[in-house]
């Protein structure tokens, strides 16, 4: 099955993909703010430059997209055209986050991954859960 767009336009969408400040990204920055956590954002000596640094609370935590981060969901299928391509690209993803989570525990910090899809519902309690893993003081938390 060929591409739905001409090689131009699908560079073009490509292109406009971003790696920060994603919608859900922002949503979930947004919901923890105002629950009173402060953050930093993609901290460039730690490993995988999280979306999410608490430094307070010695946590990270990555926003991962379904698609990209190859998220066992609903949100998740493997592309038709370059097949061959994007299961190298999203392994590789896949295989990289794993390696980056490893060396953050290592290292000591709290790793959270929360996935784009739980954050498209409205009041779906992804900040609220995340509140409650830091207050437990939990290694690890997938959302």
């Amino acid at each position: 099955m060929s591409d739905v767009h001409d090689p131009a336009t699908r560079r073009r969408n490509m292109a406009a993909i971003r790696s920060r400040d994603t919608a859900p990204e922002l949503k979930l920055r947004k919901e923890l703010h105002g629950l009173g956590y402060r953050y930093r954002l993609h901290v460039k000596g730690l490993p995988g430059r999280p979306d999410i640094v608490l430094p307070r609370h010695h946590a990270i935590v990555f926003v991962h997209g379904c698609f990209f981060h190859m998220h066992q969901c609903h949100a998740f299928k493997w592309p038709k055209t370059r097949a061959e391509f994007w299961r190298q690209k999203i392994s590789e993803n896949a295989a990289r986050d794993k390696r980056t989570e490893v060396t953050l525990v290592e290292q000591g910090w709290r790793v959270g991954i929360v996935w784009e899809c739980s954050l498209r519902k409205p009041r779906n309690g992804v900040a609220a859960r995340l509140s409650k893993w830091l207050r437990l003081n939990r290694t690890r938390i997938e959302l």
